[in-house]
């Protein structure tokens, strides 16, 4: 592996919880925001659609940087899979109201996709965090109050675990990083395919 590299990690995204993220494993990452049309991806299925988001944010990102053979962008999207469904971020309040609605008492799956770029190298290396969801049986009261915080609008599948929403989930199976928006765990591993420790990644 390559240790006498400075390496940046820039992060193709607008997630604060995603940033805090890497920032609490020791990694100042950069943060542009790729601006990219998600409409535009076919939602097949929550897994292909979060990996065909994290490459689209990824790429475009490296695609506008000025050539640095330190330079790794990062892209990751989040969409819930429930009952058939793909759920990125409500489009509304009354959407969220609807989903909560139906997830209440019931589980779902996160599906994050990982999309890992070196900006000179070209290397690139991609995978998918899932982790299963088990929401609790809250009131209507619980949704209207939670929906009207704002806080569900600005997240896929209308919940955070890192927010007002956590006292919503009883319990979830896999990584929790994962469904706050990034797992570290998984991002060692891409790192390790592209022959970068993440310890090359740690702040001094």
């Amino acid at each position: 592996m390559q240790t006498d590299i400075a390496y940046r990690l820039i992060l193709a995204s607008a997630s604060p919880a995603r940033r805090a993220l890497l920032t609490g494993a020791g990694i100042d990452a950069e943060v542009i925001v790729s601006g990219v049309d998600e409409s535009v991806v076919d939602q097949e299925d929550a897994y292909t659609t979060s990996l065909a988001l994290a490459r689209m944010k990824a790429r475009t990102v490296a695609a506008s940087l000025p050539a640095d053979p330190a330079a790794l962008v990062l892209g990751c999207d989040s969409v819930l899979a429930f009952e058939d469904e793909v759920f990125g971020k409500p489009a509304n309040a009354e959407e969220a109201v609807k989903r909560w609605m139906a997830m209440r008492g019931r589980s779902g799956v996160l599906h994050t996709g990982h999309h890992l770029t070196g900006l000179v190298s070209g290397l690139q290396a991609e995978a998918v965090g899932t982790t299963v969801v088990h929401f609790a049986d809250v009131s209507d009261a619980e949704i209207e109050a939670y929906v009207a915080s704002g806080e569900p609008l600005q997240v896929a599948g209308a919940f955070t675990l890192d927010g007002r929403g956590g006292a919503f989930v009883d319990r979830i199976e896999g990584d929790p990083g994962n469904v706050i928006g990034l797992s570290l765990p998984l991002l060692r591993n891409l790192l390790g395919e592209m022959g970068v420790p993440i310890t090359a990644l740690w702040r001094n």
